[in-house]
């Protein structure tokens, strides 16, 4: 008995749980996390690849009939019925086509074979169509003869012909449609916080030590442009992603034979570039798979992005920076009641790095197949769900953790002003322009591996040797005020977003 024909009997999960209960997943992704990589579904799962199999099936059939070198002829109904195998591709059709792979059904053998499976069930699905096409008064789309179209479904075609251009046609649609827009929630979570935060001081920090102050506006601002140009770049290694339709050893050989009048090549270009894909001339039996890896990549400089917010974020949190709303009802420790911890944050973290393992993971493995063909890619590819998954994940509770953050202002300009050596770096800068040569020096002195205070400073502004209207420009000086162009930034989020 096969893995695949074990797993469609066995009834039940742990404790009597059905297989299908969350509870009884193997993967936390369709368990505890299903509500939340729920939408991946029609891109991820099984059933969404047969039916992107059979799209391809029925397409390529059409596009067959197209030319006048084949005898197939189908009229409006006839391509309506074909196209309706995957239009109206439902949970029944996919039990049919795993049932064909490992059972047999409709007097067909089991095929242990996935795109075999989707090949027999398109026969099956035509010649029900051809049959209720006799029926008097039925009104659905029909075929007058199914057999004789049977030897053209899978014309010409090795599997991986039909498997690349189904794993592109689910990949591209699951970024434009789920991890584009979850992406985009982000950032315009991080927009509005810049926005409405532009003007609030904040203590940087460079090695992790005090350093010359920001705003927390402009700290944000930078995330979200950051973001903005990691999801541009996402948008154009989707645009990019190409198909491949040449046969067993991309060589068109079985089309050739069988019709060496007809441009095998012309006829590929178009049938793939019409499915939305760009096109590869050149490929083995494999479609090399630069495409997808540089898609990978591109989704990891997202994560990427999102991780190091995550990381700040939480930091801020420890720093009282940012409070946090609590939730009602909700525990923060189990032992501690007092705590509201960053866990939204945390989860961005993980799943964001488990996200970028296997993206890693798979950029470096699908690139690579021993001579024309070897199918340890098959396998691999079935987790690209998983990679997307902990990456909506990531953003998701990312999303939630910033709808939750409350900045502390006074926290802020409480650390600003207990600060006072950070303006040490305007101090030596305007001597500098007076043309004070020991600037540096002079301010390193007084502040460096010590505590000094706004007092210290005006004690040396006094006795320095420069106009009474520099001196009083060093006396204005705050640590809250010396924040240079932190919050006019803020407005060059639009033009530095790359999207």
């Amino acid at each position: 008995m096969t893995d695949e024909s074990r797993s469609a009997t066995d009834g039940s999960g742990i404790g009597g749980l059905p297989r299908e209960d969350p509870l009884a997943a193997v993967s936390p992704l369709d368990g505890r996390y299903a509500r939340r990589t729920e939408p991946l579904s029609p891109y991820a799962s099984e059933a969404a690849l047969m039916r992107a199999r059979t799209r391809v099936e029925a397409e390529y059939l059409i596009a067959l009939a197209d030319l006048e070198a084949t005898p197939i002829s189908l009229d409006a109904d006839a391509r309506a019925a074909i196209r309706a195998t995957y239009g109206t591709f439902d949970a029944d059709d996919a039990r049919l086509i795993k049932d064909l792979e490992v059972r047999g059904a409709k007097g067909y053998d089991a095929t242990n074979h996935d795109v075999k499976a989707v090949e027999y069930f398109l026969r099956i699905r035509l010649a029900e169509a051809a049959e209720a096409s006799a029926n008097e008064g039925d009104t659905e789309p029909s075929i007058d003869d199914a057999e004789a179209l049977y030897p053209w479904i899978h014309f010409g075609l090795t599997s991986e012909d039909v498997n690349n251009l189904a794993h592109r046609l689910l990949l591209k649609p699951a970024v434009e449609e789920v991890l584009a827009p979850a992406i985009r929630e982000v950032r315009d979570e991080l927009v509005d916080l810049a926005h409405e935060h532009r003007d609030v001081p904040m203590l940087a920090r460079t090695h992790g030590q005090p350093a010359t102050p920001t705003t927390f506006g402009k700290e944000m601002a930078v995330y979200a442009a950051r973001l903005g140009r990691a999801l541009g770049r996402l948008q154009r290694e989707t645009d990019a992603i190409a198909g491949k339709l040449a046969g067993a050893s991309g060589t068109y050989a079985a089309h050739e034979a069988a019709y060496p009048d007809v441009d095998w090549r012309a006829f590929s270009r178009s049938f793939v570039t019409d499915l939305g894909l760009e096109h590869v001339p050149l490929a083995t039996q494999v479609n090399p798979c630069d495409d997808l890896a540089a898609v990978f990549d591109a989704v990891r400089g997202v994560n990427n992005v999102l991780r190091d917010l995550d990381l700040d974020a939480w930091l801020y949190v420890s720093d009282r920076y940012l409070g946090q709303e609590a939730v009602e009802g909700e525990t923060g420790s189990s032992t501690m009641p007092h705590k509201v911890n960053p866990i939204d944050f945390e989860n961005g973290e993980g799943n964001l790095s488990k996200a970028n393992a296997d993206l890693t993971f798979l950029a470096d493995y699908v690139t690579t197949s021993r001579l024309q063909r070897d199918l340890s890619d098959s396998t691999v590819k079935r987790n690209v769900g998983a990679a997307l998954a902990h990456s909506l994940i990531g953003y998701s509770k990312t999303a939630d953790g910033l709808g939750k953050v409350v900045p502390n202002e006074q926290v802020m300009r409480e650390e600003l002003e207990a600060t006072p050596a950070i303006i040490g770096e305007a101090v030596q800068t305007i001597l500098r322009r007076e043309g004070d040569t020991d600037a540096y020096e002079r301010v390193k002195e007084l502040t460096r591996g010590t505590t000094v205070t706004l007092a210290d400073f005006r004690d040396l502004f006094a006795e320095l040797d420069v106009d009474e209207s520099v001196r009083e420009e060093l006396n204005a000086l705050t640590p809250t005020g010396y924040v240079g162009l932190g919050a006019e930034l803020v407005d060059d989020i639009d033009a530095d977003g790359g999207e």
